[in-house]
């Protein structure tokens, strides 16, 4: 991805903010039909908002959630506790420290 990871591999950081990473614990070819799916319901979103047809944005947006939640990039952690610092600044984190160490 070329973005630097948390040492827990939790997160991405992209511009200074967290971002979860994707279950590590899916099989590639699991996290592929996935990330197919993702790509496609944004395609949907696209086609959606050119359209200006707003039921079918609404269900394309719903797609993207859908997929993004079975990625584990949002709804529960895939690591098993509430802790979710996803979106945030990373200063504003736990990981503050991690993250000035590495110069950023």
């Amino acid at each position: 991805m070329g973005h630097t990871r948390t040492p827990d591999g939790r997160y991405f950081v992209h511009r200074g903010r967290l971002w979860r990473c994707t279950n590590p614990a899916l099989s590639d070819a699991e996290r592929s039909r996935l990330v197919g799916e993702l790509m496609a319901a944004r395609r949907a979103v696209k086609a959606a908002m050119a359209a200006s047809d707003d039921d079918a944005l609404r269900d394309a947006r719903a797609a993207v959630h859908a997929a993004k939640v079975a990625l584990g990039e949002r709804g529960p952690t895939w690591w098993g506790d509430r802790s979710d610092y996803n979106r945030m600044m990373v200063r504003n984190t736990p990981y503050a420290a991690w993250w000035q160490e590495h110069g950023r």
